[in-house]
C-alpha cells in the first residue's frame, strides 16, 4: 500500500476530513529545518487548513527574504514567543488593525535557539499566548506544561480572532490526526468508534 500523496498516511487517509476555512487569521510560520522533516510537525495542519498561512524555513545565518518583506508590508507584525520582554496577547487586540502572527514552528529547545540567534526577531514585538485549555497533543515525549504544538497556537489565534467555532473545528481535527498518526504508525486501519 503506498501513502496518500497529500496527507502521507497509509491506512488512513484524512484529505476528505480535512477542515477547509475561508476565513483566516495571518500567520507566518518560521520553521526549523529539522521541523520540516518531521513526521509529528503539525504546522502543516495549519497550511492544509487557512488560506491566510504561508511557511518560511529558519537559517541562522540569512533570514528568509521573503519574511523580512512581509513584516516590512505588514502594518502589525506579531512575534509569538514567551521572553521576559513578552506580553500577553490578549493586550495586543486593542486596535482592530488585522495582525500576522510570526509563529516559530520548532520544538520548544529548537525555538529558543532560533530567537537567540535571530536579533531581527528579538526587534519585533513580542507576545505569548495565555492557552484556554492544556494542550491534548501526545505525538511527542517530553513536552512542558503550558507548552501547545503548532496546530494549537493556530486554533488559539483563531480564538482571538473570534473564529471560536473554526477553532473548535480546526481542534477536533487535530484529535482525529493524533489518532490515525498513531494507528497508521502501527500498521492499521483506525476502527470507528
Amino acid at each position: 500500500m503506498m501513502p496518500c500523496s497529500n496527507c502521507g498516511f497509509t491506512h488512513n487517509c484524512l484529505c476528505e476530513q480535512l477542515p477547509q476555512f475561508d476565513d483566516s487569521i495571518q500567520v507566518a510560520l518560521l520553521c526549523h529545518p529539522n521541523e520540516l522533516k518531521r513526521e509529528t510537525n503539525t504546522g502543516k495542519i495549519l497550511l492544509w487548513s487557512l488560506p491566510g498561512v504561508q511557511q518560511f524555513e529558519w537559517s541562522r545565518k540569512e533570514p528568509p527574504a521573503d519574511l523580512l518583506v512581509l513584516i516590512e508590508q505588514h502594518p502589525k507584525p506579531v512575534l509569538l514567543f514567551p521572553s521576559e520582554q513578552s506580553l500577553p496577547i490578549a493586550q495586543s487586540t486593542a486596535d482592530k488593525e488585522p495582525r500576522l502572527y510570526i509563529v516559530l514552528d520548532a520544538t520548544w529547545q529548537e525555538a529558543k535557539k532560533m530567537w537567540r540567534q535571530s536579533p531581527w526577531l528579538q526587534a519585533l514585538s513580542q507576545y505569548h499566548l495565555v492557552p484556554s485549555s492544556h494542550s491534548n497533543y501526545s505525538l511527542r515525549r517530553n513536552q512542558s506544561d503550558g507548552n501547545l504544538c503548532t496546530c494549537e497556537v493556530g486554533s488559539e489565534l483563531m480564538k482571538l480572532e473570534g473564529l471560536n467555532e473554526q477553532a473548535n473545528e480546526l481542534n477536533h481535527f487535530l484529535q482525529l490526526y493524533i489518532q490515525v498518526f498513531q494507528a497508521d504508525r502501527s500498521g492499521h486501519a483506525l476502527k470507528p468508534k
